[in-house]
């Protein structure tokens, strides 16, 4: 199934979307609901932020060649982690499908993409074995981990490389029914494929991560966790569309503009 909130009518709802059609449901996905006789057509209607996640944790470095590509950039030589580590990222930062992500008027360059899966969590957990850990997740949606490479090297955080307003690009629903091992990511830049990966081919996955985290936190239904991408990003620039198709959910997809004057 897959579920989204949308805006009609000067309303916001969560629906049940299928093909071109989203269906109202009262509840919400996450405990009871049901369907409404309320439809709408996609197309006439805003799609929101699936939702706002309690805790927003991210993997880094978390596929072969987008580690190698990182070491090179810092003349390193790459080394691949021993285990699966968790960063976070801000709430602030989180944009929905087809809203604008703003360029700091004194952003460098080196803007770049990171298409992602982000793995949606549905059930509280704690203490999970690798082998019980999907039984937390209730489904996948794409995220777009926009970073400025420039500040990222320079400071000694990740606060506006990773977190500034509009950076986290996260959608368009929340797709409960996929196969991971089947799953492809492709980004399309101004309708130009530029990246395309094996969604599942990470170095760490899912189980291994979630198994990982609820050892010392516990995982809240309504949780993301960005899953890290592979490949590298091109040079962004404001009037870039950058689009984020993964196998069997669907297409993220984004413009870049220059912040205003001021």
């Amino acid at each position: 199934m897959r579920f989204a909130k949308i805006t009609a009518n000067g309303k916001t709802n969560w629906v049940l979307v299928e093909g071109d059609r989203a269906t109202e449901i009262s509840g919400e996905p996450f405990g009871d609901w049901q369907k409404t006789q309320t439809r709408h057509e996609l197309k006439d209607v805003k799609i929101e932020l699936p939702l706002v996640p309690r805790t927003f944790y991210c993997a880094g470095l978390n596929y072969v060649k987008h580690l190698k590509e990182a070491a090179d950039r810092r003349g390193e030589v790459p080394s691949v982690p021993d285990r699966a580590e968790i960063g976070y990222r801000a709430q602030n930062a989180l944009i929905a499908h087809d809203e604008d992500v703003i360029i700091p008027a004194d952003a460098t360059g080196k803007i770049h993409y990171e298409g992602e899966l982000v793995v949606v969590i549905g059930k509280k957990a704690k203490h999970l074995s690798e082998k019980d850990a999907m039984s937390c997740v209730f489904g996948y949606t794409i995220g777009n981990d926009v970073s400025e490479r420039t500040w990222q090297k320079a400071d000694r955080g990740l606060w506006r490389a990773k977190n500034a307003d509009t950076f986290k690009p996260m959608g368009p629903w929340i797709e409960t029914d996929v196969d991971l091992d089947s799953m492809e990511t492709t980004v399309r830049l101004n309708g130009k494929e530029s990246n395309h990966f094996k969604t599942n081919d990470m170095v760490f996955n899912i189980p291994q991560f979630i198994a990982a985290m609820t050892k010392y936190f516990t995982l809240w239904p309504g949780d993301v966790i960005w899953m890290g991408t592979d490949g590298s990003s091109p040079d962004l620039k404001a009037g870039d569309v950058v689009e984020i198709d993964i196998t069997g959910i669907g297409t993220l997809r984004n413009k870049l503009v220059a912040e205003a004057p001021r």
